[in-house]
């Protein structure tokens, strides 16, 4: 899994944060966000993938697939897809 986040789209509205505050932050300057980190654990994928559909501005990307870290796909359990 893959996230990307466009600052510029951001609406500083604190849903990502909220729900994945291991994943997400807001800037203490001007609130928009911030990715904390960028290799994640398959027991986060469901908070990412919850904050990437409730962002009211579209500012966060989640890419399934092939992870970066180490070229393996992710685990897909519990996904419905």
């Amino acid at each position: 899994m893959q996230v990307s986040v466009d600052r510029d789209r951001c609406c500083s509205s604190g849903l990502c944060a909220l729900n994945a505050p291991e994943i997400f932050d807001q800037d203490e300057q001007d609130g928009r966000v911030m990715l904390r980190q960028t290799v994640f654990r398959p027991g986060q994928f469901a908070d990412i993938r919850l904050a990437g559909e409730l962002c009211p501005c579209g500012a966060i990307t989640v890419t399934e697939g092939v992870s970066p870290a180490d070229g393996t796909a992710d685990a897909q359990a519990g996904t419905g897809s």
